[in-house]
């Protein structure tokens, strides 16, 4: 890609970002992401607060030929944004194509690079017509919601959860997958000992730094890399917020402007936005540093002293002749009633 081109994809991105209210009706109608440029519409029409999945079209060969899959996240340990998680895949015998693009750990490239292999992915012919791609925006508010419920959700079972999800929907979509890599969280034993219980016919490598090792991962990482670096681009906040820029920082919870965005945008009742995972450690000090203390009833323990008739008792109560004993209705007796007919 030209240099003129990067500076036109980037210049198509800043007029994305600063959410024009005309573009609201058109944003409303993309439907598929075909490139960089619409990428950030189509995230922007989603609910924020729900998790989203796309998937791209598959190319014909990848359900005619063996395929090995790649899986790898991004923005697990921020304290803002969503956590992405992504999957990539294209026939063994296309491993080449991935070297073409330039597929690398996303950490080691700069935005501009990974905004230009995602470009080129989607756009050109040798890149597109075999290799596909998959991801699932979890939203903070859906990842801090399972950490906190009564039967908790890890983060680690959240991820996990949303890689086989994201591998069976490519199933269902007819990828015919051989080999699948994954970037692990955890140990990497139990991980692939669970991925092998779930799917036993593929060949499964779970391993640390997956994305740095295996192409096919690293495309993996850059879709969602670039896919969670747009989604706070074009991030809209329903409370009413007015950001500049959605000047919020990095969202790592070590960074002062990220810092500075959580004391300043807290609700002294309701507490955060929905861009923040309320359930981090940093959101949890910076509400007790300032918000109002609130306390709630505790639900009765006690259980009532009259809790009605029990079922059960209406299948008991026999005389040696076998004949079901009943005792008279409560509802019955209390108005002097009487059965007319026996059932």
């Amino acid at each position: 890609m030209s240099d003129s081109e990067d500076i036109k994809i980037k210049a198509e991105n800043e007029t994305i970002a600063d959410g024009d209210p005309s573009e609201d009706e058109e944003m409303k109608d993309i439907l598929k992401i075909t490139s960089l440029k619409s990428l950030g519409p189509f995230i922007a029409s989603q609910e924020n607060s729900q998790n989203t999945v796309y998937l791209s079209d598959v190319p014909v060969v990848c359900k005619d030929k063996p395929c090995m899959l790649g899986v790898d996240e991004a923005g697990r340990g921020p304290v803002l944004g969503p956590m992405v998680y992504g999957i990539s895949y294209c026939p063994l015998e296309s491993k080449q194509a991935l070297i073409d693009l330039g597929c690398a750990d996303s950490k080691q490239l700069t935005e501009e690079k990974r905004d230009i292999i995602f470009n080129e992915i989607n756009t050109l012919e040798y890149a597109n017509s075999c290799v596909g791609w998959a991801v699932e925006i979890i939203s903070p508010n859906v990842i801090s919601t399972s950490m906190y419920r009564r039967a908790k959700c890890s983060l680690n079972e959240v991820s996990m959860e949303s890689a086989m999800g994201l591998i069976q929907r490519a199933i269902d979509a007819g990828v015919n997958i051989a080999e699948v890599y994954v970037d692990t969280v955890g140990p990497p034993e139990k991980y692939q000992e669970k991925l092998l219980r779930r799917f036993p016919s593929f060949k499964i490598t779970v391993a640390k730094k997956a994305d740095s090792t295996y192409p096919i991962v690293s495309a993996a990482s850059i879709c969602a890399k670039v896919t969670r670096d747009h989604a706070l681009k074009v991030w809209r906040f329903p409370e009413g917020l007015v950001i500049k820029d959605n000047a919020f920082g990095s969202g790592y919870p070590g960074d002062p402007v990220t810092k500075r965005f959580l004391t300043e945008n807290i609700d002294l009742v309701f507490g955060f936005p929905r861009l923040v995972r309320f359930s981090w450690s940093t959101a949890e000090k910076a509400l007790a540093d300032k918000a109002y203390d609130m306390e709630f009833d505790e639900p009765d323990t006690e259980k009532p002293k009259y809790a009605g008739t029990k079922l059960t008792k209406f299948f008991k109560g026999t005389n040696k002749e076998g004949e079901v004993i009943r005792e008279e209705c409560r509802f019955l007796k209390q108005r002097h009633l009487s059965s007319v007919h026996e059932f």
